[in-house]
C-alpha cells in the first residue's frame, strides 16, 4: 500500500452526527480530508469537517450532487437516499457500505427476511401493514412491534403485551417480532475490506435503560463463556460475508438462557456499542471503518484495557443551551475519558456525549461508571 493511494481519495460522508465526528477525529491522524453532508446546519461535524454542506440526506438530487466529485462515499446513518447512492456507484464511485446492503439494513422487514433466507439465527416475525393487520396476530402477543424504516435510538420500537395494547402499535408498515426472554444483550463489531480481510472485536454486553430503550452502560468484554464468545464471533463474520459488505458492521444479539444466540439487529457503520474501542482496544472502531473503506490492512482488535461506556443523555425537563453539571469533579478520576459531541443544545434523552472508564479491573470500572451516571447531568443553562 502506497500512502499516496489513500491521500488521493476524496472521501464524502453522509451524516454529520457524533459518529461522523469521531470518524473525522481518527481521519485527522491519517491526514485524510472528510467532506460531510447533513440535514442539520449545526451538526457535530460542521465545525471540524474539511468541508461541510447543509442538505437533505433523503433528497436524490442533493445526494447525487454531493457525491459527484468524491472518490469514496460512506455513511454514519442508514436513513439516506439509496437510489442516489446506486446511481453514484454506477458512475464508478466507491460506495461503502454498498447501496444494496443499505437497502436491506435500513428496512427492518428486509433485514429480518435476509436472516431467514440465509439461515442466520433470529426470532420469528410477521410483516405488518397497520394496526388492523396487527390485530390478526393477537395470539402471538406479547411481541415487539418495530417500524420498518426510520426508527433510531429506541424510537420506532413498541412492546405490545396483549390485545388491549394494540392501540400502541404503529399504524404504518412494521414488523411484529416474537418476544425473546433473553438473559443478556450482546454486540460484536466486525470489519471487512475490499480484499475480503475480516476482523472482529470481542463481544460486549449492553445494559439498557428500562424506561428509554437506550444503552445506559456497555461492559467490555462481555461476561460470557468462551463457547458463546466463539459463536458470536462466527455469526458476526458470517453475516458480513453473506452481505458481501465492505465496511464496519455492528451485530446485536440476544443471549438466551440455554446459550443460544439470536440476531436482534445490525448496523452498517460505527455503532454506540463500539465507543469504548477508542481507549480499550488497539484500533478504534472509527479508525477500523476508515481502514475498511480505504482497503487498508485492518487493525488489531485486541483489548488494551477492559472498560465501561456510559451514554450522556440530556436530562428530563431540560431544553436549551447545554451545561454539563458534575463534569469538573469527575475529570480527575483515573481511567475516566470524556467525549462530548459538540451539540450546543440539549433536550431530554438526546445523546450529548459518552464517558469511558478503562481500568484493569472491570468491576472497579463498573463501580466508578455507576457513580458517574448518578453525578453527571446534562442540563440547560
Amino acid at each position: 500500500m502506497k500512502h499516496s493511494s489513500i491521500h488521493s481519495k476524496k472521501i464524502g460522508l453522509l451524516g454529520g452526527g457524533q459518529l461522523g465526528r469521531m470518524i473525522i477525529q481518527d481521519a485527522i491522524s491519517y491526514n485524510l480530508d472528510i467532506h460531510v453532508l447533513d440535514n442539520d446546519e449545526k451538526a457535530p461535524c460542521s465545525t471540524i469537517a474539511t468541508t461541510f454542506r447543509h442538505g437533505n440526506l433523503n433528497d436524490y438530487d442533493t445526494v447525487v450532487d454531493f457525491g459527484m466529485d468524491k472518490d469514496i462515499i460512506t455513511v454514519e446513518i442508514e436513513n439516506v437516499n439509496v437510489d442516489a447512492l446506486e446511481y453514484l456507484e454506477s458512475l464508478g464511485k466507491e460506495v461503502y457500505p454498498q447501496p444494496r446492503v443499505l437497502r436491506i439494513i435500513k428496512d427492518k422487514g428486509l433485514q429480518k427476511q435476509f436472516y431467514i433466507d440465509n439461515n442466520l439465527p433470529t426470532s420469528s416475525f410477521e410483516f405488518i401493514d397497520n394496526k388492523q393487520t396487527l390485530a390478526r396476530f393477537v395470539d402471538q402477543l406479547p411481541a415487539v412491534n418495530k417500524l420498518r424504516t426510520g426508527g433510531y435510538d429506541g424510537k420506532g420500537v413498541q412492546i405490545i403485551q396483549n390485545a388491549s395494547e394494540i392501540d400502541k402499535a404503529f399504524d404504518e408498515p412494521s414488523i411484529l417480532e416474537q418476544f425473546v426472554p433473553f438473559t443478556k444483550e450482546l454486540s460484536v463489531i466486525v470489519a471487512r475490506n475490499k480484499n475480503k480481510e475480516i476482523i472482529s472485536y470481542p463481544a460486549v454486553e449492553c445494559e439498557f435503560s428500562k424506561s428509554l430503550n437506550l444503552v445506559e452502560f456497555l461492559f467490555a468484554p462481555a461476561t460470557i463463556s468462551n463457547e458463546v464468545e466463539t459463536k458470536a464471533q462466527a455469526i458476526a463474520k458470517e453475516v458480513i460475508e453473506k452481505l458481501d459488505m465492505v465496511g464496519l458492521l455492528a451485530v446485536e444479539f440476544f443471549l438466551l438462557e440455554n446459550g443460544e444466540l439470536l440476531i436482534n439487529e445490525i448496523a452498517p457503520r460505527p455503532h454506540n456499542s463500539g465507543h469504548h474501542t477508542i481507549e480499550c482496544n488497539y484500533t478504534s472502531q472509527f479508525e477500523q471503518h476508515l481502514r475498511s473503506i480505504l482497503n487498508m490492512p485492518l487493525g488489531s482488535t485486541d483489548i488494551i484495557l477492559p472498560g465501561v461506556m456510559i451514554n450522556l443523555l440530556g436530562a428530563d425537563g431540560h431544553q436549551g443551551e447545554a451545561y454539563y453539571d458534575g463534569l469538573d469533579e469527575a475529570v480527575g478520576t483515573k481511567g475516566v475519558y470524556f467525549h462530548l459531541y459538540g451539540k450546543k443544545y440539549t433536550k431530554p434523552h438526546r445523546k450529548m456525549g459518552h464517558i469511558t472508564v478503562a481500568l484493569q479491573d472491570l468491576d472497579a470500572a463498573k463501580s466508578i461508571a455507576r457513580k458517574l451516571l448518578q453525578n453527571i447531568k446534562v442540563i440547560s443553562k
